[in-house]
C-alpha cells in the first residue's frame, strides 16, 4: 500500500507542455447549473499539498476548472488511437474528458489531473461530453477498493453533481449528471504512441519515450531507451494484471487506449469484482466473446504490450523491443506470486514452493464456490481454527510450510468473521440509497470499511525474488 504523506507547499509543473502542439487539443471546460460537491478526497489531496483548499477554491478549481498558477495553463484534450476489441479505431482521443493540472507529490513524482464529464471536446464524436452521477459513484467505489487491495490505480479525487438531466441507454433516464476529477500517474496510453506511429511520425515518438523514461519512469534511458522503455512498461502492465488477479478484479474493457503505459489501473466503467473465481466471468454485457474476461486478462494485457512494440518499431530495430514480449509471462508470474503471498500475509518460500501453494489456492476457491475475498480473509496468515472450506485440504497442508509476516493479522479487522467487499448487488444497492432518496450516508459508510480494510492490509509487501523476474526499477 501507498503511504500517505502530508505536502505543506504545493508544487505544480506543466511537463506536458514539453511534447508540443501535437499530442493534445486546448479545450474549453463546460458550464454547469450547478456545484454540489459530493466527494471530496482529502487524504489524496494532502499527497500534492492541496488538502489545504477552502470550499470555495475547492469548487474553484474542480468544477470550474480555474488554472492552478505554475501548472498547465489551461486544459488539454489528449489524442491518440486504439485497438477497440480488437479493431484499430483512429478516431479516438479524450471525448468527455481533459488533463489540467500537474504537480509533483511528496517522492517527487509527476502526478496528473484529469477530468471525466467535464464537456466536449474534439474528440467526444456523438457524445455529450457528460457523466452520470452514478458513473461518478462506481468509479469512486471501483478506485477505493483497489486501493485499499493493494492495487496500483487513479484516485478519485473530486465529484461535483452538476445539475442536468441526461439520457443513456444502459440505465434508467432521465438520470443525474456529475464532473469527476482524478489523480493519476499521467494519461500517457499505448494507444499515444499508436497514433504516432500511424502518422509516421518518429520525432514525436522519440521525444514521447525521453518524456516518459524521465518524468514518469524517472530512469536513465541508457544505451538503448526503446529497450528501457519497454522493459519498464511491460514489468508495470505485469503488476498491474498480477494484482487484479489477486484482488478478484475484471476491468471489462481492455482496450489499447485504455491502457496507461505506467502500468496504473483507471478509467473504470463495466468493471466487477468475482462472486466465485470463474475464469469465464465478464464485467461487460456488450462482451458477448468473452475478450476481456477475468482468466484472459493477461493475455489481453499481453497483446496490447506487443501493439505498443508495433508502435515503437517505426523508431527502434526489433532487438530492441523483443526481450520484454518474450519476459513477460515470466515477469507476470513473477508479480502474481509476490502480490499473492502478500495478500496472504506469509512470508516468501521458494518460487517451486509458492507456485504448488498458489494452485493448490486456486483449485479450492474453484472447486468451494467461496466470494473469493472470502478465502483471502480467512487464510490471512494461516489456517484459521474454523472450518476449513471444501476443497481447501491441499492447500492447507501446503501452508504449514510457511511463516505469516509479522503483524499480519494484528489489525482488529482480521478478528471479524467476514471481509469487505464490493460485489455488484453491493454497488446497485448503495446506488439505489443515492437515487431513491438522495441518502449517502451508506455510500459513505462504505467508504469508511473499505478504508479500515486498507489499513488492515497494510502488512509490509514481501520484497521480489531473483526467480520473480520482475525489471529494476519498476517501483
Amino acid at each position: 500500500m501507498r503511504r500517505h504523506r502530508q505536502l505543506t507547499v504545493f508544487q505544480p509543473r506543466a511537463n506536458l507542455l514539453e511534447l508540443g502542439s501535437g499530442l493534445a487539443d486546448r479545450v474549453e471546460p463546460a458550464s454547469f447549473p450547478a456545484h454540489i460537491l459530493r466527494w471530496r478526497n482529502d487524504r489524496a489531496a494532502a499527497e500534492i499539498g492541496l488538502a489545504g483548499l477552502s470550499p470555495a477554491q475547492w469548487e474553484a478549481h474542480f468544477a470550474l476548472f480555474a488554472p492552478f498558477a505554475g501548472s498547465l495553463p489551461e486544459p488539454l484534450a489528449l489524442r491518440y488511437h486504439g485497438h477497440q476489441f480488437g479493431v484499430y479505431n483512429p478516431e479516438l482521443g479524450d471525448g468527455r474528458g481533459f488533463s489540467f493540472a500537474q504537480m509533483l507529490d511528496a517522492g517527487g513524482r509527476l502526478l496528473e489531473l484529469g477530468t471525466k464529464g467535464s464537456g466536449q471536446t474534439p474528440w467526444s464524436r456523438f457524445g455529450d461530453g457528460r457523466l452520470t452521477l452514478k458513473g461518478g459513484v462506481r468509479e469512486i467505489l471501483a478506485a477505493e477498493m483497489l486501493e485499499s487491495m493493494g492495487v496500483k490505480t487513479s484516485r478519485a479525487l473530486s465529484l461535483f453533481e452538476t445539475g442536468e438531466k441526461l439520457y443513456r441507454n444502459d440505465e434508467p433516464s432521465p438520470t443525474r449528471s456529475s464532473v469527476l476529477v482524478r489523480l493519476s500517474f499521467g494519461h500517457i496510453r499505448i494507444g499515444t504512441f499508436q497514433r504516432l506511429a500511424a502518422l509516421g511520425d518518429g520525432q514525436t515518438i522519440e521525444a514521447l519515450v525521453d518524456y516518459v523514461l524521465e518524468h514518469l519512469a524517472r530512469l536513465p534511458p541508457g544505451d538503448d531507451p526503446y529497450a528501457t522503455l519497454m522493459g519498464w512498461v511491460g514489468d508495470n502492465l505485469a503488476r498491474m494484471v498480477a494484482q487484479w488477479r489477486v484482488a478478484g478484479f475484471v476491468h471489462g474493457v481492455l482496450n489499447t487506449d485504455n491502457m496507461n503505459v505506467t502500468g496504473e489501473s483507471f478509467d473504470y466503467g463495466p468493471w466487477r469484482f468475482l462472486p466465485a473465481w470463474d475464469m469465464g466471468f465478464t464485467a461487460a454485457y456488450f462482451d458477448q466473446s468473452g475478450l476481456f474476461a477475468f482468466g484472459r486478462q493477461a493475455t489481453a494485457v499481453h497483446w496490447n504490450l506487443l501493439q505498443l512494440a508495433n508502435a515503437l518499431h517505426v523508431v527502434a530495430p526489433e532487438s530492441s523491443l523483443k526481450p520484454a514480449l518474450e519476459a513477460w509471462p515470466a515477469v507476470c508470474a513473477g508479480h502474481w506470486r509476490r502480490q499473492a503471498m502478500w495478500r496472504l500475509g506469509l512470508q516468501r518460500g521458494t518460487e517451486m514452493a509458492e507456485d504448488a501453494l498458489l494452485q493448490a489456492f486456486e483449485e479450492g476457491l474453484k472447486a468451494s464456490e467461496l466470494v473469493p475475498d472470502q478465502a483471502w480473509f480467512q487464510f490471512r496468515g494461516g489456517v484459521r481454527s474454523a472450518p476449513v472450506p471444501r476443497g481447501f485440504a491441499p492447500f492447507t497442508d501446503l501452508l504449514a510450510g510457511f511463516q505469516p509476516v509479522p503483524a499480519a493479522r494484528d489489525h482488529p479487522y482480521w478478528a471479524g468473521n467476514a471481509p469487505e467487499t464490493l460485489l455488484i448487488d453491493e454497488v446497485e444497492a448503495l446506488w439505489a440509497a443515492i437515487a431513491e432518496s438522495d441518502d449517502w450516508r451508506p455510500f459513505a459508510a462504505k467508504i469508511a470499511a473499505i478504508r479500515r480494510m486498507g489499513a488492515a492490509h497494510r502488512a509490509p509487501r514481501p520484497a521480489p525474488h531473483p526467480t520473480d523476474g520482475i525489471m529494476p526499477g519498476s517501483g
